[in-house]
């Protein structure tokens, strides 16, 4: 209900008033969704959409089709979200660019061509970024991204251009890239040194803030190849 507030899915955006965000925050609220087997029993006026891990569980599912296929080397991209298997065919790692927030946003609808901050070798690994500059709106000179912050209602200003998550499992770091964008660096940060070695579910983190200051964990360390070599990457260690 949030997002169609906003317009989001149907493009016909529109600012909320504070009523009218007020009226819709109560049907925020994960805890009372039930899920038993497959059943999914939702409280009263609440509806859900999966933009926050679809693309990543479609990545999955493409990884699992190119093994039952006997695939040993492949690639799928999906706007943002890019998922490998093995390595390229010559042997060499598959190598990723990551788009730079910082570039002007063209188009009116807020997809952005952007230009690349940097290039990220990896295998068997998904790389998905969440950005503001992926959909957007302006209205009254302010802009207005899609990624809201469930607690105000408002879209996520946490002081973050873009998180990428690399991992390799594609759905849990679709899922990351967008909560951990909103939780901003220094939660994003602890959240990785809580569970970002959990077994199974490891997952590395690239960060960019709003003065275009580029993190990373301290797994991706000798692995980033910034575009521009006058810009520092700070590394995150544990």
């Amino acid at each position: 209900p949030l997002m169609q507030l906003w317009g989001f899915p149907t493009g016909d955006y529109h600012v909320p008033t504070e009523a009218e965000l007020s009226e819709v925050l109560p049907l925020v609220n994960a805890s009372r969704i039930r899920l038993e087997g497959s059943r999914v029993t939702l409280g009263e006026g609440q509806r859900i959409d999966l933009g926050g891990i679809a693309k990543g569980y479609a990545s999955d599912r493409v990884m699992e089709i190119y093994r039952e296929y006997g695939v040993t080397s492949g690639m799928v991209s999906l706007g943002g979200n890019i998922q490998t298997l093995g390595a390229k065919p010559d042997g060499t790692a598959w190598k990723i660019g990551i788009r730079d927030p910082e570039t002007e946003k063209e188009g009116d609808s807020g997809s952005g061509a952007g230009g690349i901050l940097l290039a990220l070798p990896v295998e068997n690994q998904a790389v998905i970024t969440s950005g503001g500059y992926e959909r957007y709106f302006e209205e009254n000179g302010e802009t207005y991204i899609h990624i809201l912050d469930p607690r105000t209602g408002y879209p996520a200003d946490s002081g973050l251009l873009s998180v990428t998550v690399v991992s390799e499992n594609g759905m849990l770091a679709d899922a990351l890239s967008t909560s951990l964008y909103i939780m901003g660096a220094e939660k994003a940060a602890e959240y990785w040194r809580a569970h970002g070695s959990d077994s199974g579910n490891a997952f590395e983190l690239i960060l960019v803030d709003t003065f275009g200051k580029v993190y990373a964990t301290e797994g991706l360390r000798d692995k980033i190849e910034m575009q521009d070599t006058e810009r520092q990457v700070k590394i995150l260690e544990r």
